[in-house]
């Protein structure tokens, strides 16, 4: 990559000092956004959560500074398509893990290009692995903080290219999201998807549906899911701000169709995502 594809603190920069906090500790936290063109997707969940995930860390920032960044670092790009990375860390301080002493969090945006995966994941569906990896209980949860291995075990758990994604439990055996994506079910005209107030990320294309059901004439439930409800489901579906949302067909013994109710919903995500 070159130099232009990261930009820190609002310049052209690649280096980042070993003595980062997001380095040395995972204290920090990154947004991953679809862009069209110039303008970053769902930009104002995005954002949102950002602050929110901010304010709960301790993480001073500048958060009008950083929109103005990404604003210029995008149109340096000329306008092309991709995935933006916004990473903000609390800086680089000390050796141990008392933050005293970091006078100013560190901003850094890269860009990549749009992941390639098959037309058939979003229209025909996909396979879940049943990960083994478990997501255990903790105070950050919901956040998409810079401490991901829980999510990165799972992923390294299968090679098998039947399976698009991965499923993931917590420790008491509930559903709560993929490797990468949130978890909806769908049964009898209502949505339901996993509670996440003690693990697992509140991923904006989530966001995105839970704020919109209403109009689109959907019930939502949000709750504590077993695995068994997974038997009951007329329909599933995973989704996340980048690939939007895939119908799931398969899982372990369990079947099913691309649903009527999940075809609405990609197809009002799509609509988004694609500009």
């Amino acid at each position: 990559m070159v130099a232009n594809n990261f930009w820190i603190n609002g310049e052209p920069c690649s280096d980042i000092p070993a003595n980062d906090r997001g380095l040395a500790y995972g204290d920090g936290v990154f947004e991953t956004i679809r862009v069209i063109g110039r303008r970053p997707t769902l930009a104002e969940f995005h954002w949102q959560r950002l602050e929110d995930s901010l304010n709960r860390l301790g993480i001073q920032a500048d958060v009008s500074l950083l929109l103005d960044e990404v604003k210029a670092f995008l149109s340096s790009r000329g306008g092309s398509d991709g995935v933006l990375k916004v990473l903000i860390t609390r800086g680089s301080g000390g050796r141990g893990y008392n933050p005293a002493g970091c006078s100013e969090s560190r901003r850094i945006l890269s860009c990549h290009p749009l992941p390639e995966h098959p037309a058939a994941n979003r229209f025909a569906g996909i396979a879940l692995y049943p990960c083994s990896t478990r997501l255990g209980h903790n105070c950050l949860a919901g956040m998409k903080h810079l401490n991901r291995l829980e999510n990165v075990l799972a992923r390294a758990e299968w090679s098998d290219s039947g399976f698009q994604e991965g499923l993931m439990l917590d420790m008491n055996g509930l559903l709560i999201e993929g490797t990468m994506s949130n978890l909806f079910l769908v049964k009898n005209g209502t949505l339901y998807t996993p509670a996440l107030d003690r693990c697992g990320v509140s991923g904006v294309c989530r966001e995105f549906i839970l704020h919109q059901a209403s109009g689109w004439g959907l019930p939502v439930i949000v709750d504590d899911l077993g695995e068994p409800v997974l038997e009951e489901a007329d329909e599933v579906f995973v989704c996340n701000s980048v690939n939007g949302v895939w119908p799931v067909v398969r899982f372990r013994h369990c079947r099913w169709q691309v649903g009527a109710i999940t075809a609405m919903v990609r197809d009002r995500v799509l609509d988004v995502l694609n500009g």
